[in-house]
């Protein structure tokens, strides 16, 4: 299986949209600073993930996700969601969008 991801930053309240094939290596590699475009954001929550049988389905969709389009779609089912849980979790900060 193949996985597209969204993270969300404890410290900067940004999300991160990216794809991987092992989804819990990939998780360590943000959380460590190994990933350059993240390490000054760190911590990283997965705030959603989806499977995919390929590796091309996973990277057309975090593709998408990365389009205006695909933002809106992301934020209206996917972070939403997660953050209502949060909130009802007791959780604060408002993330920003990247």
């Amino acid at each position: 299986m193949f996985y597209c991801y969204i993270l969300l930053s404890s410290k900067s309240h940004i999300f991160y949209f990216g794809s991987a094939k092992d989804l819990k290596k990939r998780m360590e590699l943000h959380n460590h600073g190994e990933v350059k475009s993240t390490k000054s954001h760190i911590p990283w929550n997965l705030i959603w993930y989806g499977a995919f049988l390929t590796e091309k389905e996973a990277r057309d969709f975090e593709l998408y996700l990365k389009t205006g389009s695909g933002k809106s779609f992301a934020y209206k089912r996917f972070i939403s969601v997660a953050l209502e849980k949060d909130f009802a979790e007791g959780r604060k900060g408002s993330p920003k969008r990247k």
